[in-house]
């Protein structure tokens, strides 16, 4: 984290109304990156706040915090393995569920982490200190991987040009390098809108820390987490990522089309929806993007659980 880009929590008044917080309840703070919504959580009266991250340094510079902070309990995990957290701490329901999805101004900004290509460092990209890094995976799969990841979690239109040519100047070991790369493929020039190495290291951030299926993870693991009437909240940056908390709340809130005489309504005997109260999308206003430009493209979605059972994975519909 520098001074000059601290992380700034996007939406947080909003998700602080979201979640209701109310003195004495347990929350799970997902994402705990520099803490500002777990500090606006305790503020607001809760009992605990279970903070979640994978990131070692995040979690090195929240124990100051948590020193100071008794109800605030650090936990080095994946938020996707919070029911197994915090059981393993004695805890078997929370009232409030809180994720922001991505990547945090901190790893932005911290050069050797390998996440933008602002600052020339190693292709790391990692979130955790664990598994393959942007450059083992460039240097090591086929030109199709390549592609089909640019494609699928980059939305690249150029993506099996761009593989081509990564594949022809590898070993590629700087963000630097792959940059290079990326606009001598996409034919960059100056004063185009967007620098089209944008759309390749998100989807190389999003490969490599298997985001869209932490994501996921994540929403299953907070049904099961939340008490009946708990509030979950979750904030994300892309259409990749809203569209599976989109869907997600739209199943398990039981909103399915309307049957007709030609097409039966689906799901009509299935699960009882475990959420309620789904809210409309609530996005940055002017003044906020102003002071924040990261929230500009921020999204959050919450809803109420229900009391009914958390479904199994055998009860997934076809939206998935």
């Amino acid at each position: 984290m520098t001074a000059a880009s601290p992380h700034i929590p996007v939406l947080l008044d909003e998700v602080v109304t979201a979640l209701a917080v109310t003195p004495g309840e347990t929350h799970v703070d997902g994402t705990f990156g520099a803490g500002g919504y777990s500090r606006a959580i305790l503020a607001a009266g809760a009992a605990r706040v279970f903070a979640f991250d994978r990131d070692p340094r995040a979690l090195a510079d929240a124990e100051a915090m948590a020193a100071d902070e008794a109800r605030l309990i650090l936990v080095p995990e994946r938020f996707s393995c919070m029911c197994e957290a915090l059981a393993a701490r004695g805890v078997d329901a929370a009232e409030g569920v809180v994720l922001d999805i991505g990547v945090s101004s901190m790893q932005l900004d911290q050069a050797e982490r390998g996440f933008s290509f602002q600052a020339d460092g190693p292709l790391d990209m990692r979130m955790g200190s664990d598994g393959e890094s942007a450059a083992d995976f460039l240097n090591n799969a086929d030109e199709g991987e390549i592609a089909d990841v640019l494609r699928e979690f980059g939305e690249e239109p150029k993506a099996r040009r761009i593989a081509r040519f990564i594949v022809a100047a590898r070993p590629i070991t700087r963000t630097s390098e792959l940059a290079a790369v990326v606009r001598k493929a996409a034919g960059y020039h100056a004063g185009m809108k967007k620098d089209p190495a944008t759309r390749t290291f998100q989807a190389l951030r999003i490969h490599v820390n298997d985001e869209l299926g932490e994501l996921e993870g994540g929403l299953a693991a907070a049904e099961q987490v939340l008490a009946p009437g708990g509030r979950l909240a979750v904030v994300t940056f892309h259409s990749l990522e809203d569209r599976i908390v989109k869907r997600f709340l739209k199943a398990r809130s039981g909103d399915v089309p309307a049957g007709s005489r030609h097409r039966p309504a689906a799901n009509e005997s299935g699960p009882a929806p475990t959420f309620e109260a789904v809210s409309r999308p609530t996005r940055a206003g002017e003044a906020e993007i102003a002071a924040n430009p990261r929230a500009r493209s921020a999204t959050l979605r919450s809803a109420r659980r229900t009391a009914a059972p958390a479904w199994t994975s055998s009860m997934e519909g076809p939206n998935r």
